[in-house]
């Protein structure tokens, strides 16, 4: 019997061992699953329903409106688009609350409406509210 001839009989191995390939696929699901949370894209919206009174606030609110012409205003003050940021910045600066509810005309553009929203977040404000009118029920 020869040495040689020894390992050649055992052939090659045709099955892969899927344990590590395994593994790392768990791993990776629990980093995406504790990660996913942290990584929220786009604007939060806190949309109120219909159903519900209004809460009252010991602050008064800062409402941004935009008109169905393109104004824009915060509180009864216009700005223009371009002041947007930087006036909700120095306004919310000694606010404890930053938040912001957002007043749009039905007519306005709703990637004009978006833009906006980019702009009041930028600003700093950590909750953004859609004003709306309560739906007409039959």
């Amino acid at each position: 019997m020869e040495l040689g001839n020894r390992n050649s009989d055992r052939g090659t191995m045709s099955q892969i061992n899927v344990t590590p390939l395994v593994d790392v696929m768990l791993v990776l699901l629990v980093i995406f699953m504790v990660t996913a949370p942290m990584m929220q894209q786009g604007v939060q919206v806190n949309l109120p329903k219909a159903e519900t009174k209004a809460l009252k606030s010991p602050e008064e609110a800062v409402v941004v409106s935009i008109e169905k012409n393109g104004r824009f205003f915060i509180d009864k003050a216009e700005i223009s688009p371009d002041e947007l940021k930087a006036k909700l910045s120095a306004l919310l600066v000694n606010r404890a609350k930053k938040e912001v509810f957002l007043k749009a005309d039905r007519d306005v553009p709703y990637g004009e409406v978006v833009k906006v929203m980019a702009e009041i977040k930028g600003a700093g404000v950590e909750r953004l509210g859609m004003v709306t009118e309560p739906a007409q029920r039959k």
